[in-house]
């Protein structure tokens, strides 16, 4: 464990992949004090929504005071930054006081035109922060651009604990059956790809929030299975999977998603878009399935349907491709820790 891990500030949501990667820290060694940012602001909804919109920075006096109250005269190794959208100048300055070095981690698209002036904060800070990790390589030249001096890009990971096969009874794997699932939330590209597999005969089941806003909802309505899942219901979701699709964002110029890892680490089958960044993480027809486009998708989908021995034969082997790689939390948080522990 290296020096700057001892001791970590992390700010950050308490769920999702943030709340995964706070426990992989713990769980390398780490005493973490985990504080969201949102939790010092008003929980009227109407911030959340000019956030947002307009951006997180608007709220800077109240998250400073709401860190200083929290903080007192508290010291960390390190303060672990995920996301940054409600953190500026301002806000970073507070930081300095009661951390060595300062690093963020971002998931999203912090440079790209997809979340407008979400990550204004952001930007404004990058030359502020000690390390900036990204999951895009188009970020790098980006924030260099900015003023940012280290950045570094990984690739994105799953949770060695949370995407963990789970041991399921017969009641649970007939609960969560599925033969072709997308499991995710609606774009607006993402309507007339899945009604085109629908109509191309696949047998299709959509979980995840706002499909009712696509225009091609009275098609997909059928196939919908409800709104968001996580935990132990999201795990047992692609467990019980034939066929795990994995669909990109192409405004958030993805060429993998958090997806490309947990489907295989629970042992699903991952039938994704073919992109360079797929390509290199497992071998097509071997560890994977890949397609271009719906037509494509569809005919992938309904071959490894019709051929349970290959079906199983490929997730087993994505799954073996994943337990090799790097792309576990615990191992990308001890890379962290590591480059921010070499910034001169």
């Amino acid at each position: 464990m290296t020096r700057l891990g001892h001791n970590v500030l992390y700010l950050g949501p308490k769920s999702g992949t943030c709340l995964d990667r706070a426990n992989a820290l713990r769980r390398i060694g780490c005493t973490v004090e985990h504080i969201d940012p949102r939790s010092l602001l008003p929980g009227n909804r109407w911030i959340d929504r000019w956030a947002w919109h307009v951006g997180g920075h608007w709220f800077s006096s109240l998250v400073v005071k709401g860190l200083v109250r929290k903080l007192g005269h508290k010291r960390f190794h390190l303060c672990h930054v995920d996301g940054g959208e409600w953190v500026t100048p301002a806000v970073m300055k507070v930081l300095r006081r009661h951390a060595e070095r300062i690093v963020n981690y971002n998931i999203d698209d912090p440079t790209g035109t997809r979340d407008g002036a979400r990550f204004t904060a952001y930007r404004q800070c990058v030359d502020l922060y000690d390390l900036l990790v990204v999951v895009r390589e188009d970020n790098v030249p980006e924030l260099e651009a900015l003023g940012a001096d280290n950045v570094v890009r990984v690739y994105r990971s799953a949770d060695e604990v949370n995407h963990a096969p789970r041991a399921l009874t017969a009641s649970q794997r007939l609960e969560w059956l599925s033969e072709v699932l997308f499991l995710g939330t609606w774009f607006p590209e993402r309507g007339p790809f899945l009604r085109d597999l629908i109509r191309l005969g696949v047998p299709l089941t959509i979980r995840g929030p706002n499909w009712h806003k696509a225009p091609e909802w009275p098609e997909l309505k059928p196939h919908w299975a409800g709104g968001s899942i996580g935990g132990d219901q999201y795990a047992m979701a692609i467990q019980c999977t034939r066929v795990n699709l994995g669909l990109l964002s192409r405004q958030n110029r993805d060429l993998h998603t958090t997806r490309s890892l947990e489907i295989p680490a629970l042992g699903g089958l991952l039938c994704a878009e073919r992109t360079s960044e797929h390509l290199a993480m497992y071998e097509e027809g071997v560890e994977a399935l890949f397609w271009a486009n719906a037509e494509e998708c569809a005919a992938t989908c309904l071959q490894a349907l019709a051929d349970e021995p290959r079906r199983a034969r490929i997730a087993m082997a994505g799954h073996r491709r994943y337990l090799a790689s790097g792309h576990r939390n615990e191992v990308v948080m001890r890379s962290v820790l590591e480059a921010v522990e070499e910034v001169a």
